[in-house]
């Protein structure tokens, strides 16, 4: 679940970074100035996202058990 969780983040990161460099800084037009603030919005939170998959990831990594030694 947590390799999806981060192929999602990554996807909304650079779907984020397409949308906001694609469109030139100076746009007049309303709709694509709305486009670029939403991929802005969207890029950002792919980080997020893409952060939380890994550190799920992480957090349930199964750890191998540490062997004690016992003398008798």
């Amino acid at each position: 679940m947590s390799l999806i969780i981060t192929i999602i983040g990554i996807a909304m990161f650079v779907f984020g970074l397409i949308s906001f460099y694609s469109i030139e800084l100076g746009q007049t037009t309303p709709e694509l100035r709305l486009l670029k603030n939403i991929g802005t919005f969207v890029g950002i939170s792919g980080m997020g996202v893409g952060l939380a998959g890994i550190l799920l990831y992480l957090i349930n990594k199964n750890e191998p058990t540490l062997k004690e030694h016992s003398e008798a």
